[in-house]
This record gives C-alpha cells, sequence and structure tokens, in this order.
C-alpha cells in the first residue's frame, strides 16, 4: 500500500490534470505574465479542518513556488469566516489550483466536521466512534485521517488487516456453528457479525474478540449485553452497526457498548463551505 504522502500526491496528480490547470485558458488571458499575488481560505461555516497537506500539494504541484501556510491545523476548529490557510505565489498558478485545492481540503474537513458531531453525543458514554470501509475509491487513507482528525477511531484499513465475518463469510463457511472450525484460534482475534439474539447464542462457547450487533433495536442490544453477561468466556467487544444516526443516536449509548461504526461519516459527509479570497496582487 502506498504511504499517505504517496496518496496525496497520486490523488493531486490526476485531480490537478482532470482539471487542465496547467492549461488554465481563463487565467492565461487575465491576469499578466509574473503577476504575483496572495489569498486566503476562508470557512464560511464552523467545522474541523482536515486536508491541509493535500491542499498545500495541490497548489505544488501547479507551481512549485507557490508558499502555503496552513493557519488552522488539521485538527483545529474553525470558525465562520475565520482564514484557513494562506497562498502567495505566481497569482495565475493560485487560481489555477484553487479548486482541486479546496475540493480536497472542503471534502476533508466535511468528514472530521461530520465526525466530530458523532464524538460530542458520545464523548460522556465511554462509546468510541469507528469509521468503515465505505471510502471514496482512491481517498481511503485521507478519509481516515480525517476522522481521527474529528475525534473518531479507524477501523480496519483494508481487507488484510483485521478479520471480520460477515454475514456472507458464515453462509460460504456453512453456518456460525462451523466458525470456531473453519477459524481455528484465529477467533480469538477476529469480529463477527451477528444479526439476531439467535445468532448471538450460538457464540457462547467460543466467542470472538469482538461481535458486531447489526442492526440491532436498543432493546435487542440490552438483551443482546445480558445475554453475554452469564457467557463463561466473559463478554467480547461490542460494537454496534447500522441505522444508526444523529437523530437516534443518544438510545444507542448503553453501557457495555465498546463501538458504534457509522459508514456516514466517508460516505456521506457534506463538503465544508470553504472559499478562496484575493488578498492582493504584488
Amino acid at each position: 500500500m502506498q504511504t499517505l504522502e504517496e496518496t496525496i500526491a497520486a490523488i493531486v496528480k490526476q485531480a490537478i490534470e482532470e482539471d487542465s490547470a496547467h492549461d488554465d485558458l481563463t487565467s492565461k488571458l487575465t491576469i499578466p505574465e509574473g503577476m504575483k499575488g496572495s489569498a486566503g481560505i476562508i470557512a464560511r461555516e464552523e467545522g474541523v479542518i482536515s486536508g491541509q497537506d493535500a491542499a498545500s500539494a495541490a497548489f505544488r504541484e501547479v507551481d512549485r513556488t507557490t508558499v502555503y501556510d496552513a493557519v488552522i491545523p488539521d485538527g483545529g476548529r474553525a470558525g465562520e469566516n475565520d482564514v484557513v490557510a494562506r497562498i502567495k505565489g505566481d497569482y495565475a498558478s493560485i487560481l489555477s489550483a484553487e479548486r482541486t485545492a479546496l475540493n480536497l481540503l472542503g471534502h476533508l474537513s466535511g468528514v472530521a466536521t461530520l465526525t466530530a458531531r458523532y464524538v460530542r453525543m458520545t464523548s460522556d458514554s465511554g462509546v468510541q466512534i469507528l469509521d468503515t470501509r465505505k471510502t471514496t475509491p482512491g481517498m481511503r487513507l485521507l478519509e481516515k485521517r480525517a476522522v481521527a482528525d474529528g475525534g473518531g477511531m479507524n477501523h480496519r484499513l483494508d481487507l488484510a488487516s483485521y478479520i471480520l465475518v460477515k454475514e456472507n463469510h458464515i453462509q460460504a463457511a456453512g453456518g456460525l456453528s462451523k466458525l470456531s472450525g473453519v477459524l481455528g484460534t484465529r477467533i480469538l482475534e477476529a469480529e463477527i457479525e451477528v444479526t439476531s439474539p439467535d445468532q448471538l447464542r450460538v457464540l457462547r462457547s467460543t466467542p470472538p474478540a469482538r461481535i458486531m450487533l447489526d442492526n440491532f433495536s436498543p432493546g435487542m442490544i440490552r438483551e443482546a449485553l445480558a445475554e453475554m453477561d452469564s457467557w463463561k468466556a466473559g463478554r467480547p467487544e461490542i460494537e454496534v452497526s447500522g441505522g444508526i444516526d444523529l437523530t437516534n443516536i443518544s438510545s444507542f449509548l448503553i453501557k457495555g457498548i465498546d463501538y458504534i461504526s457509522v459508514g456516514a461519516l466517508t460516505s456521506s459527509a457534506p463538503s465544508l463551505d470553504l472559499t478562496l479570497l484575493s488578498e492582493g496582487a504584488a
């Protein structure tokens, strides 16, 4: 897998090429050659910032001499009308990279901002907010870092990093009762998804490291926790997932739950509203 720096470089290069930023017809026609200038990226709403290095890389991809100053660091909170970053350099280059930089910074800050809202809702409960693999293709490393910037935790990065046995795996393995034989001792490091109290009871004798209660109602969750309290092997870590959002999450903050995973953090976060405004020509 690519490093974060390699991922940013690849994403930015593709985005700049997609926008034909090196052939910005409008800027070439309207801005005198060699004109220097500066601009600020302004937050039009409150939010948590993420993606400063990606935005900086966009400006530098167009012109290596551009200077980017991240005024609010990743993980920092911006208020309405706050200056998020300042850019200095060739003015045409700044405008040519503007949209790519704002797209990346706005999207990633949106992920961080939505995550922070969930984290605030759960801060007094001890429940930790997890992301999922519902990420934009090619953007996973950046989006998962944005979740962390918003105070959330990352679930598995990819299919090679963790054993997560879901419904289709269970069916292919011959059912939940066969899993302990299929996984062997690796069941002790695995997470297994269950979709009903009956499925949960099958795991009583050989519980995994973590159980995901998928689409359980709050009442079903309490029933599941009571069931696991009687297990001789002890209660595994508990993750709850499915149908949970900001409107109902408070009803899922039940003592005994360790994690709530929310795919919307990366799949449905609205971009933070940012704009680039000129601070003058030099």
